[in-house]
């Protein structure tokens, strides 16, 4: 198999000219073609005149051997790597205890997928509900203002990915392409093939409904067990190694093999582990509502956190104090704060909306931000919204709507662990995911599912 990269076509061309693109970009005649995958499609948008998309194509052909040689010195053509994917072990007839998945997000779905295809058969505890039951919950926050504790746009099947906008991409290193295979378990569980090849894929939240039912409908299937509104209270500790996972409810499950895939809201099961409004952007895979969303991030670090910035909880208590602060401002009934851009750059509150309606459930109330977000984020975001209007026209639109505040970017912890994915001082337990540190969206975190998957199938398999 070849790969050709740097295949360029009019963005208008229709499907059938692909293939006589590829044989005469290698110099060949399309009956030498046996076939072709396109690998990657993106755009080149620097001449609003001139758009077209950029292929990259895994191409067989009669002839692979000859190609090469005549193309050597292209730099665009040579042999398309391999990126199937590989199961590292299979489950021994004689498994004593089964593995334990905490959290079911897509780092959680992920690990409980792979596990359960290995042929180990994973329990799952989950302390939200099932995600149909879930999306009403959220409704209910939404359109009455109730909201539920342990079932909410963080909490439940799907994790807090399946209320968000979908993205499917990162800046993860990958050498492994195990990014290929979250895309090909999402494809199978009904996502639209496009998301394999497109340069920046994209889901859309209700479809990813449907596709997490079909993901734990296949773990089911394989043997594994999912157990909803379940929420873990500790863990089971014997001579530095697990023993077991405690419930809320009392119950202990014994286990020696622990994936902890919590997400980055699991607060309370952070604490129990150790010795307020709340934002986020979602939207469909049409990308045509009325309005568009886009975040603004400012780095943070612990020096920012104040208090005992050493104490490994720091972080969190930095996230309540603005959650805490956004509450107040939203008018203390889950509305979130919201400020149009012109009175934010200006620095005066704003009092009515323009030409921008916001989509914002279950409401928006009018303020000012400033004191949102520490003075140095808003010196920042003040000094960028200009900076990306001059990239993005309308970026920093006057009547553009600023909601606040969203603080889940990435979890305020790293729960540390060594080369074989274990915790450093609990042998059997696995951090894994967003909320253990090792991920930031959707795709690294089913990456990181997989890599936490495998290295508790190798233990579990003696191939460590």
């Amino acid at each position: 198999m070849l790969r050709l990269t740097e295949l360029r076509l009019p963005i208008d061309h229709p499907p059938e000219a692909l293939l006589p693109a590829i044989a005469k970009r290698l110099g060949l005649a399309v009956a030498d073609i046996v076939d072709f995958t396109v690998f990657k499609r993106s755009y080149d948008a620097r001449k609003a005149a001139l758009l077209t998309f950029i292929y990259t194509v895994d191409v067989a052909v009669s002839n692979e051997a000859a190609v090469l040689k005549k193309l050597g010195k292209d730099r665009n053509v040579g042999p398309a790597p391999d990126t199937a994917y590989r199961f590292v072990a299979k489950a021994p007839e004689n498994l004593k205890l089964r593995p334990v998945v905490v959290g079911f997000g897509p780092c959680g779905i992920f690990a409980a997928l792979l596990l359960a295809q290995m042929g180990f058969r994973p329990i799952v505890l989950e302390r939200g509900k099932a995600v149909r039951e879930r999306t009403q919950d959220t409704w209910g926050l939404w359109r009455k203002n109730v909201l539920n504790p342990e079932s909410n746009v963080q909490f439940g099947e799907g994790g807090a990915g399946t209320f968000s906008d979908g993205k499917l991409y990162s800046q993860i290193k990958d050498p492994r392409h195990l990014g290929r295979k979250v895309l090909a378990e999402f494809v199978k569980a009904g996502a639209p093939e496009e998301i394999l090849y497109i340069a920046k894929p994209h889901i859309g939240t209700f479809r990813l409904v449907g596709m997490v039912e079909q993901m734990r409908a296949e773990i089911i299937a394989l043997g594994g067990e999912i157990r909803f509104q379940q929420r873990v209270v500790g863990l089971e500790i014997e001579r530095g190694a697990v023993r077991g996972v405690q419930l809320a409810d009392g119950e202990t499950i014994a286990a020696g093999h622990v994936v902890l895939a919590l997400g980055h809201s699991a607060r309370d099961t952070f604490e129990a582990l150790h010795g307020r409004v709340v934002t986020n952007g979602m939207s469909q895979y049409s990308r045509n509502e009325r309005n568009a969303n886009a975040g603004i991030v400012v780095n943070v670090s612990p020096e920012d956190f104040g208090g005992d910035a050493e104490h490994p909880l720091a972080g969190i208590e930095f996230q309540r104090q603005l959650e805490s602060r956004a509450f107040e401002l939203g008018g203390g009934n889950y509305d979130a704060p919201v400020q149009l851009v012109g009175d934010f750059l200006a620095g005066r509150p704003s009092t009515q909306l323009g030409s921008v309606e916001p989509s914002y459930k279950p409401g928006v109330h009018l303020t000012d931000l400033a004191t949102a977000l520490p003075p140095y984020a808003i010196a920042a975001m003040r000094e960028a919204l200009p900076a990306f209007g001059q990239q993005i026209k309308g970026f920093d639109m006057a009547d553009a709507v600023l909601t606040g505040v969203e603080t889940r970017t990435s979890s305020p912890l790293r729960i540390t662990r060594g080369e074989d994915l274990q915790s450093l001082n609990i042998k059997g337990l696995y951090p894994a995911g967003e909320g253990a540190g090792y991920a930031g969206g959707i795709l690294s975190a089913g990456v990181d599912g997989i890599k936490v998957a495998e290295a508790v199938a190798r233990d579990l398999a003696g191939l460590q």
